[in-house]
This record gives structure tokens, C-alpha cells and sequence, in this order.
């Protein structure tokens, strides 16, 4: 069985968060082999959940928030070995819970595309991106 809980994102082992964005695949869409711009994606985040299993990292929700108003998950992570069984919903309730005034945005990785309206999330059309200057 896994627990969730809310983390202070800057006490995080960053080698063990690049390891779990590896199995869960997300790491093919985030900078985890630049050291020093991933170890500042994890601490600079306000809201850290992380699930463990025996100990074991095994998932991690990872945002920003004000709180009362809008909560950014920029990264939802699961260890393909403990996908489907509840642990990344359970990831988002406990995010939700942690700032429940707030509504809830993310980006789908285009793998989960279909798996956000399944869960009870609306699918909003004018979302933006500027990416970040070269360099």
C-alpha cells in the first residue's frame, strides 16, 4: 500500500525525483539530465505530494499555488509499475485538499490526454504557451 503526503519540495532527494520522472516517463518531457534547472524545478514548487510505497517514491504531484484562487500542477508523475491503481488520483485529491478554494490547471502530456476527463477535469480551449527564450 502507498501514502501521500504533502513535502517540502526543497528537502527532496532530487537524484531520487529524476529517477521517478524516468519510470514514470515524464522525464522525456522535462529537463531531469540538466542538474541544476531540474533540482530548481523541485525546490522552487509551493505545493509538493508525494506518494511512497514501503518508502519507495512512487509518485509525485508537483505545483504552484496562491492558494485561494488558481493551483498550477506543472507535473504529475507515476511509476509506470503503480500506474492504474489509484495513485495518481489520489496525488490529485490530496493537491486539491491541500488548496481547496482554488481551481485546479494543467497541461496534459499527450499521452494522458484522455485520462484528465475521466477523473472530472474540463478541457479548456484557450489555454496559452509562450515557451522560454533560447539559451
Amino acid at each position: 500500500m502507498w501514502k501521500c503526503e504533502v513535502v517540502d519540495g526543497t528537502e527532496l532527494d532530487v537524484e531520487e525525483v529524476a529517477a521517478l520522472y524516468r519510470a514514470s516517463t515524464l522525464a522525456e518531457r522535462r529537463p531531469v539530465e540538466d542538474g541544476a534547472r531540474f533540482a530548481g524545478m523541485v525546490r522552487g514548487a509551493n505545493l509538493v505530494i508525494t506518494a511512497r510505497a514501503a518508502g519507495q517514491l512512487i509518485g509525485i504531484a508537483r505545483s504552484l499555488t496562491d492558494g485561494v484562487y488558481a493551483t498550477y500542477l506543472s507535473d504529475l508523475a507515476v511509476d509506470q509499475a503503480f500506474q492504474r491503481q489509484g495513485v495518481g488520483r489520489a496525488l490529485i485529491q490530496a493537491t486539491r485538499d491541500a488548496a481547496p478554494q482554488a481551481s485546479l490547471v494543467l497541461l496534459a502530456a499527450p499521452a494522458a490526454v484522455g485520462y484528465y476527463p475521466r477523473i472530472g477535469f474540463t478541457q479548456h480551449n484557450s489555454a496559452w504557451v509562450m515557451e522560454r527564450a533560447a539559451g
